[in-house]
């Protein structure tokens, strides 16, 4: 028996490659092409101009980020034991029953979220940990899709892996369920940061929390406004720091977010 199982092997890597190839998608059409223009959140200058960071420190900061993860998801999946030997001699786990699944994937988007709305939120409203953790993300003013995991390891590992792994243990998944949940996250997350807001994209029309909303953040004030992610936005609702915004349509092409102030009788 090898170190990893096939099933472990997929659970580490299939989000690393989900998000390379996901965002180089986004990636070939906005810098090869014209067909997303008329959706763009932020024109080709403005990501250069916007953008403190350069690219080649976004694809160092996230290579980074993402070896510690796979790091972490192979100590957690070897702690926790629950594995593919589902009956010890090393072969996979028969299938759970369908609805079974979903609700475990349903409790896994829950805590996730959770997790990564008062962590986020943590990063904002501590001077210090903003400004040694979470302000290298926010160097990227004008997101684009695979700046979606760049910033501070610490920041990385405490809202993002840690709570994948709160995601995986809380909700009992195993680990083919747990890849698909890693895989569909992850395209949640760089579809948050793409800059592009195409009205007949089926993951922005299904969430509320999309590239538009997630782009109020990142604007200049906006640090304090709609901290949720990757898939609700719950809690900016019920602890009141949800901003509404408008989508208008941008002088020279593509759109732009216009953020209303959170209303505070909410």
């Amino acid at each position: 028996m090898g170190f990893m199982s096939g099933e472990e092997v997929v659970v580490t890597l299939a989000p690393v490659a989900v998000y390379w190839v996901y965002a180089g998608i986004y990636e070939a059409l906005l810098r090869h092409t014209t067909v997303l223009d008329r959706y763009r959140l932020h024109s080709r200058r403005e990501e250069e101009t916007k953008n403190i960071a350069s690219r080649k420190d976004i694809v160092r900061g996230v290579l980074l980020q993402q070896g510690i993860q796979v790091a972490i998801s192979v100590a957690v999946l070897k702690l926790e034991g629950r594995g593919a030997a589902g009956d010890g001699d090393g072969r996979a786990a028969p299938p759970e029953p369908f609805l079974v699944s979903a609700a475990r994937f349903g409790v896994a988007m829950l805590v996730l979220d959770a997790w990564q709305y008062f962590m986020h939120r943590l990063m904002h409203s501590v001077p210090c940990m903003y400004r040694r953790f979470h302000s290298g993300h926010h160097r990227v003013a004008a997101p684009y899709a695979y700046a979606a995991q760049y910033g501070h390891p610490v920041d990385g590992v405490l809202t993002e892996t840690l709570s994948g792994a709160a995601a995986y243990l809380a909700s009992g998944m195993l680990p083919r369920a747990a890849a698909a949940f890693f895989a569909f996250a992850t395209v949640k997350g760089v579809d948050d940061h793409c800059g592009v807001a195409a009205p007949w994209n089926p993951i922005q029309a299904a969430f509320r929390n999309n590239a538009a909303y997630h782009d109020v953040h990142h604007q200049r004030g906006g640090g304090r406004r709609n901290f949720s992610q990757p898939f609700f936005v719950v809690w900016d609702r019920l602890l009141g720091t949800h901003a509404p915004y408008a989508l208008r349509q941008r002088d020279g092409g593509g759109l732009e977010v216009r953020a209303f102030k959170p209303d505070p009788t909410r």
